[in-house]
């Protein structure tokens, strides 16, 4: 089904995000990994991926201009849910856009935690 190109959205996780769609999901350099599994099928056979993750690792942010992580996927992501905000991603012009904020959570708040650059969305701004 996944490598046949039947599925339309793929939801999961990631250890990183760049601003362009890039996904770094499968591995930390110096852990012991045997492989990326099925993760690179599933952004590659996929017509919409979706990221669920939380927005920092040890008060790192995990929303990059460029993912220092090998890539399970270039330019795959259309969208990341983080514990702070919702982003979409333009995968053509490669920006990211902050479509909503979780509730207490300031614009200022979240640039300060976010290494990506982002716009927001016009209904957020207003």
């Amino acid at each position: 089904m996944v490598r046949g190109g039947h599925i339309n959205l793929s939801i999961l996780g990631a250890l990183q995000v760049a601003e362009n769609g890039d996904l770094a999901n499968w591995m930390i350099p110096g852990k012991m990994v045997k492989g990326m599994g099925g993760a690179m099928d599933l952004v590659a056979g996929v017509r919409r991926v979706v990221v669920l993750m939380e927005h920092t690792a040890g008060g790192q942010p995990k929303l990059l201009h460029r993912c220092s992580l090998p890539l399970t996927g270039a330019g795959v992501v259309d969208m990341v849910v983080t514990d702070l905000a919702v982003f979409s991603i333009d995968r053509r012009g490669g920006g990211m856009v902050v479509l909503e904020l979780a509730p207490g959570v300031t614009l200022a708040a979240l640039r300060a935690v976010t290494e990506a650059d982002f716009t927001v969305a016009p209904a957020l701004a207003a």
